[in-house]
């Protein structure tokens, strides 16, 4: 892939671009399979390829320059605005959407927030497509809400330049921190999700959900838990960690009780929306810890499936999953370090299927999920090298 702008150095964001797209697949299976080679008789399915330019569902720009020449891009190593709006990892709905949302941040008079002087109000857009539909979230993140007023009076304006508008909020952020949001949010639509369409299922999104930023790529992810599913044929699943219910959701049947679990209300809120429409009566979603919940049931499921942030499920869910009657597991994981730590700490299953799913293209970030069966030998042994890490 070609970029401008890290041809002219302005940003380094994908550092793997130089490689060729198909060196860097290899190269990132190779790194997953090293991290994961302690474990002995693993069958790795061929790894999931994504497009290299015009995947990204998301934009997280920050807003610099001026009220009259707002840029939406990152901050340069200098402290300066980079404009980011050509980047080519944006599909075309995202980048032309750039040009008019600047122009009306100009319209409603909104400061950027200036890192030296810590002064002005507006720090981040958050953009999101809906691929299927063409449909918008859009966030402003801003200081206070000194804007509020004025952003309300002059929506409508942005409204009609930019009717694929579904979902517009402002969330609130107050401190002086490189975070990307706050706690509040402030809808000025009525409308508060953002429908997504993974594999045929809808899947909605509310402003503070998580969701994957490479469609086709998480839509092949879900497919692959999905068909696993189908081959154990439990009769209960527990998804832990499950976000707006994307695995839940696909793994369900109208014979199979599943049980979707998640910190985060607003991401349960969106998951039980999906799962009424689809009129799934067998899937429940509840707000709550993983480790808080499982500790609270006597018995487990035949199938548990995790997706966990990036320093993984931790000691205390590895024990109690291990000490659990589950008969299989389905662990998905952005980090393969820690997918390896928590892996040696369950030594009642066996590492039987991986695969690597390209996710993050250009970078050296990657997707994998793995398939584990609850070991017939009563003593299994896993290799110490692997318990150190």
């Amino acid at each position: 892939m070609l970029c401008s702008y890290y041809q002219a150095g302005s940003c380094r964001s994908c550092s793997q671009i130089e490689q060729p797209y198909a060196i860097q697949l290899k190269a990132k299976e190779q790194h997953c399979r090293e991290a994961l080679q302690a474990f002995a008789d693993v069958t790795w399915l061929p790894p999931v390829a994504s497009r290299e330019t015009g995947f990204r569902n998301k934009a997280k720009m920050v807003v610099s320059g001026s009220v009259d020449q707002p840029l939406l891009g990152i901050l340069g190593s200098t402290g300066h605005g980079v404009d980011l709006s050509d980047c080519p990892l944006y599909p075309a709905v995202l980048s032309a959407a750039f040009a008019t949302i600047a122009a009306w941040i100009t319209q409603a008079d909104i400061t950027p927030y200036d890192l030296v002087t810590r002064r002005g109000e507006l720090k981040y857009i958050l953009l999101t497509l809906a691929q299927h539909s063409g449909e918008l979230m859009l966030r402003f993140v801003l200081r206070s809400q000194e804007a509020e007023a004025r952003m309300r009076k002059h929506f409508p304006a942005l409204q009609a330049t930019l009717p694929q508008l579904r979902v517009v909020s402002i969330n609130l952020q107050p401190e002086h921190k490189a975070i990307f949001e706050g706690e509040r949010e402030i809808l000025l639509t009525s409308h508060a999700h953002l429908t997504m369409q993974l594999n045929g299922l809808p899947l909605h999104l509310r402003p503070q959900s998580f969701f994957q930023t490479n469609d086709a790529v998480a839509a092949q992810l879900y497919a692959q838990a999905r068909d696993w599913s189908d081959e154990l044929a439990p009769a209960s699943v527990w998804d832990l960690f499950c976000g707006v219910g994307g695995f839940a959701l696909h793994c369900a049947d109208s014979m199979r009780h599943v049980t979707g679990i998640e910190t985060s209300a607003e991401a349960i809120i969106s998951a039980e929306r999906s799962r009424d429409e689809l009129g799934l009566q067998n899937v429940q979603f509840r707000a709550l810890d993983a480790t808080d919940f499982v500790r609270g049931n006597q018995t487990a499921p035949e199938l548990v499936i995790v997706n966990p942030p990036r320093r993984g499920i931790g000691k205390s869910l590895c024990e109690w999953i291990d000490a659990s009657g589950a008969k299989s597991l389905i662990y998905s994981s952005c980090n393969v370090e820690s997918l390896a730590r928590d892996l040696a700490q369950m030594q009642g299953f066996k590492l039987v299927r991986a695969r690597v799913l390209d996710m993050f293209p250009h970078t050296k970030h990657y997707e994998i999920i793995t398939l584990l069966k609850r070991h017939t030998n009563p003593n299994p042994r896993q290799p110490s090298s692997v318990i150190a890490k």
